[in-house]
């Protein structure tokens, strides 16, 4: 930000309005519920201190008394939207597999309604009042996994990893669609044609059996959901 210091902080350990003054007009609940809707509407880039305050009604520099850089602004929003997670109170049934798997389900319709959200994600905000509301419940979730406690938050920062890169690429295959003058199995059928044709003389054995066997079938939330057990399997 022009004209201000960056220095390291957590938002959290900050109070709601730096210095003195009146009651804060806005709480970061307000902040956070702006730059959502804005993201949400017109993507991350349109997301700025401006346009915040001007949704908001109050001047730019004033909204700096709230959210002192555009870091915090990042964080404010995604532990807004983290607070969408329905976490059912008390223990689950014990069965781990099942409860990671349904938070997986909800962790990629939640980046389905705000496509932004793996653009600005990042490990340095996992300490938000959502996201340590989230990675205790997962950790309940896996009381019934023998393994210690460094093993399953691997477990559970691998499974939102697979997630988002799952959605990311669903987001840019969609994209890539959208610009296509054909089809997308138009292309596939051209490219497969193409590569049946590169392994038909035997250069390349393996992947020619590779092709012979396929993959297996599925649509996206098939193959969604085998990743996932997939993933769960090697912690199993």
């Amino acid at each position: 930000m022009a004209g201000r210091a960056a220095e390291p902080g957590v938002i959290w350990a900050r109070p709601e309005r730096a210095g003195r003054g009146p009651k804060p007009a806005y709480s970061r609940a307000d902040i956070a519920a702006a730059a959502v809707r804005i993201a949400d509407a017109d993507g991350i880039e349109a997301v700025s201190m401006r346009r915040v305050a001007g949704e908001l009604g109050c001047g730019t520099m004033s909204l700096y008394n709230y959210v002192p850089r555009k870091e915090d602004l990042y964080e404010l929003m995604v532990d807004a939207v983290s607070g969408e997670y329905e976490l059912p109170a008390g223990p689950g049934d014990g069965d781990w597999r099942a409860e990671m798997l349904a938070l997986g389900r909800q962790t990629r319709a939640l980046m389905r309604r705000h496509p932004w959200l793996p653009r600005i994600m990042s490990a340095l905000y996992g300490f938000s009042p959502n996201a340590l509301r989230y990675l205790e419940h997962c950790l309940g979730a896996l009381e019934g996994l023998d393994a210690p406690y460094g093993t399953k938050m691997e477990l559970i920062g691998m499974v939102n990893g697979s997630v988002m890169t799952y959605v990311v690429n669903e987001f840019a295959m969609a994209e890539r669609a959208r610009a296509l003058p054909w089809t997308e199995e138009q292309e596939q059928q051209v490219r497969f044609a193409y590569l049946a044709g590169q392994v038909a003389d035997g250069s390349y054995p393996r992947l020619a059996a590779a092709l012979t066997e396929g993959p297996e079938p599925g649509d996206a939330d098939e193959l969604f959901e085998r990743m996932l057990n997939r993933l769960l399997d090697s912690f199993a």
